[in-house]
């Protein structure tokens, strides 16, 4: 309990810290508006959709997502002049200084995809520091639409649910409660909202961290929660998380 407590302060310190930038800057006016709504066309719908609730079961849901997680996503994606890393390319920095390490040249960006500058990464390479503050603000404003056929009973469903909340204090292992929000609702900038994300989605990310594919986490928090979970564990917090509303 003591754990979980500390986790919480924790994450409140984190978010309430001097943000490096507001969702409010990027405000748009009309034409602002129709200008990110044909980039989110252009370059996001296809996977995403227009509307940020994707189908595609690997694609996360941006919809609702808060707004400066997804300007730190967009921003870790993306290299400093938005060409791939090289020798006097390093990587690009993240928008908060609690997180923000200087990297040694010809690092990768501090987030890829798979395939290296072929999705994610490609896709954010031309885009300017307004035009990811626009999307960001663009898919927050969007209403998560509920995720489907997702398991709501069985031992599965009541261990997850057991180590959302409380966690489990043998292993040290935190409850997903104490930064992500007794229903998943986040707590910007470092953690988001999980509640409604696609349980497949989450399953990758979890198996991505516990692996060090995905290491943009502040503090290697998400690591090393998830170095102490089992592969049953990791599925079936994915399908809890689906389900929070």
């Amino acid at each position: 309990m003591k754990q979980t407590l500390f986790l919480a302060v924790f994450a409140s310190v984190l978010v309430t810290a001097s943000p490096a930038w507001s969702a409010d800057e990027a405000k748009t006016d009309a034409n602002a508006d129709t200008k990110v709504k044909q980039l989110v066309k252009k370059q996001c719908g296809g996977c995403h959709g227009d509307d940020g609730n994707s189908v595609k079961p690997t694609v996360p849901k941006l919809a609702g997502q808060h707004a400066d997680y997804l300007y730190k996503q967009l921003r870790n994606f993306k290299a400093t002049d938005g060409k791939p890393a090289g020798p006097s390319n390093p990587m690009y920095p993240t928008p908060s200084d609690l997180v923000y390490i200087a990297s040694p040249e010809g690092k990768l960006p501090e987030r890829t995809n798979p395939l290296y500058f072929v999705v994610m990464n490609g896709m954010v390479k031309d885009l300017t520091d307004a035009d990811m503050k626009a999307v960001a603000v663009y898919f927050s404003e969007q209403t998560r639409k509920s995720a489907d056929s997702v398991t709501k009973s069985g031992e599965g469903f009541e261990a997850a649910q057991r180590l959302y909340r409380v966690g489990d204090a043998v292993r040290h292992v935190p409850s997903c409660a104490g930064c992500h929000g007794p229903t998943g609702d986040g707590l910007p900038a470092q953690f988001p909202r999980l509640s409604g994300q696609l349980a497949n989605y989450t399953l990758k990310q979890l198996k991505n961290f516990r692996a060090g594919y995905r290491t943009n986490d502040p503090n290697r928090m998400m690591r090393d929660i998830t170095y102490r979970l089992t592969e049953e564990e990791i599925e079936a917090l994915s399908d809890y998380i689906a389900g929070l509303r």
